[in-house]
C-alpha cells in the first residue's frame, strides 16, 4: 500500500491496523521519573477531599 493510499483510508476512519507491522512499535517517553513536590496546605487538603471522593489516593489524584 503506499503512502497516499494509507493517508485516504485514515482520514476516512478505514481501519488501517492490517496494513501496519506492530511487532516492535513501542510508546517512547514513559519511563517514570520521582519528583518531590511542595503544595500548600490547602491544596493537600482539596487532594485529599477529592481522593476520599473517587476513593483512590492522593498519588492517584495527582497523576491524574
Amino acid at each position: 500500500m503506499k503512502a497516499g493510499e494509507f493517508d485516504n483510508n485514515f482520514d476516512q476512519g478505514d481501519d488501517i491496523l492490517d496494513s501496519l507491522d506492530l511487532s516492535k512499535a513501542k510508546r517512547t517517553l514513559q519511563e517514570q521519573k520521582q519528583v518531590n513536590v511542595d503544595f500548600p496546605a490547602w491544596m493537600i487538603e482539596a487532594l485529599d477531599k477529592e481522593a476520599s471522593r473517587v476513593g483512590v489516593i492522593r498519588q492517584s489524584i495527582i497523576k491524574a
